[in-house]
């Protein structure tokens, strides 16, 4: 059974220690993993790739040195293995153009504001976690504990599998 990750793309540590901290109720069915810049977040999704498992959403911020986090978000909606993974922005200082072309090119599917608010945070990334594996997974059981229940349960009435 291959892991579904989640991948954090930032470059200042403190943040990802604080994204960690926010999302370790997850951690023990989705792991997590760390990138400083776009091009560490691209070594990283090769070897999950080559390891032959999947990553489910990726958090990303939007200024790093190097390529920008909207551009590692369109590279990835261009790559058959990453094209539907979640993927969200977590930034202050994405103005209305690069949003607007994270939402158009990258197919971004939420965007946080920092500083933002921990429950918030971690309900967001139930909530894009539970759309992937509703529709990436046929067994949906193992995610009860820590996505969305009801959602998850519905998924199994309809899909017809555990």
């Amino acid at each position: 059974m291959s892991d579904i990750y989640i991948i954090c793309v930032e470059d200042e540590p403190q943040v990802l220690d604080v994204i960690v901290r926010d999302l370790a109720a997850l951690e023990e069915v989705f792991p997590i993993e760390l990138a400083h810049s776009a091009d560490e977040a691209r070594e990283l999704i090769k070897e999950i790739k080559q390891d032959g498992h999947k990553i489910g959403l990726a958090l990303c911020d939007h200024i790093m040195p190097g390529d920008n986090g909207i551009d590692l978000m369109i590279e990835m909606q261009k790559d058959s293995f990453t094209e539907n993974t979640r993927k969200v922005l977590v930034t202050g200082q994405a103005g209305l153009e690069d949003t607007i072309q994270a939402v158009n090119k990258a197919r971004l599917n939420r965007y946080i504001a920092k500083p933002w608010d921990p429950k918030e945070l971690l309900e967001i990334v139930k909530d894009e976690l539970t759309q992937y594996v509703i529709r990436e997974e046929k067994e949906l059981l193992r995610f009860m504990a820590v996505l969305n229940q009801e959602r998850i349960q519905e998924a199994i009435r309809t899909k017809g599998y555990l």
